[in-house]
């Protein structure tokens, strides 16, 4: 049975479901679109149903909104553009190299955030939490290290914009996390909904604009596809409804952790999806990843 402090656990799964589904569906938009405009695929289109969302939340809690503190600023920023950065390096990535390598890479984000975790918010973390981290993102390393894999973690322009997204990733989630645990007086459904519109505004607003000026052709060819576009940016609202909902009740290190489960769904989408086939190895890392995620919950 859930406590309300341990519903952090189920939101992650959600998320990194919906997330594996969304990068999916951003990784066949990039060939069309290039690397930018498939990036504000998720922020275009996102937006409005992350609206839509906190209708939902308002209606449901009663909450009231005032203007956020202006502590809520800075955080906001931080999570918003780092995630724009953190977006565009990973698909550029995943052109460079095969998805679940790209996954792999941009799992390193676990321990990267357990430590801009401690130095910007103050989370604590125990020895058995950052065992459990430790231990689970050997196993996504071990996981993306498939036959001549050796060779693709030695080459280092994939290997650096992998790291770099995971570094960006992670100041994104705790810029995030800082910015909805600094919503005052309402429910934390409601500042983790509140903090999702407003960042996805600030995203959409400067990708559109920076497409405006350096690539118009490419909006109006995400106009053309707003089909797949709309379906990627529900994804990718609903998975980031779920993160932020998980960012609100624990430490971004514990929910970044956890969501390396993500690999896991990845193995499956490269299997059935782009014929990938799993090795023994990857096997291995994958026991070590369900260790490293039973610890954590655990702990």
């Amino acid at each position: 049975m859930f406590t309300v402090a341990s519903l952090w656990i189920p939101f992650t799964v959600v998320a990194a479901l919906g997330q594996v589904a969304r990068n999916a569906m951003q990784r066949s938009l990039t060939k069309p679109l290039g690397t930018w405009g498939a990036t504000n695929i998720r922020f275009l289109f996102g937006f409005p149903f992350s609206l839509l969302f906190l209708g939902v939340v308002l209606i449901a809690t009663g909450d009231h909104l005032g203007p956020p503190p202006s502590v809520f600023w800075p955080w906001l920023l931080l999570g918003a553009l780092s995630q724009i950065v953190a977006t565009g390096l990973m698909l550029l990535a995943m052109n460079d190299r095969s998805f679940v390598v790209t996954t792999a890479y941009l799992k390193t984000e676990a321990i990267q955030t357990a430590i801009f975790g401690f130095v910007f918010l103050g989370d604590q973390l125990t020895w058995l939490k950052v065992l459990a981290i430790v231990i689970a993102t050997i196993g996504v390393v071990i996981t993306a290290l498939r036959s001549g894999g050796e060779k693709s973690f030695a080459e280092l322009k994939p290997t650096i914009t992998g790291l770099v997204a995971a570094a960006a990733f992670a100041l994104s989630a705790v810029g995030f996390r800082g910015a909805i645990i600094n919503v005052p007086g309402v429910s934390f459904v409601t500042a983790a909904s509140l903090t999702l519109v407003l960042g996805l505004f600030v995203q959409t607003l400067i990708l559109t604009i920076y497409l405006l000026w350096r690539a118009p052709k490419v909006l109006q060819a995400i106009l053309g596809l707003w089909k797949p576009s709309m379906l990627a940016g529900f994804m990718g609202a609903f998975a980031s409804q779920f993160w932020f909902l998980a960012f609100a009740l624990t430490a971004a290190a514990n929910v970044r952790t956890l969501a390396l489960i993500e690999v896991l769904f990845a193995q499956a989408v490269a299997y059935y999806s782009f014929k990938q086939p799993i090795a023994p190895r990857e096997l291995a890392g994958i026991a070590l990843i369900i260790i490293g995620v039973a610890v954590l919950v655990g702990a």
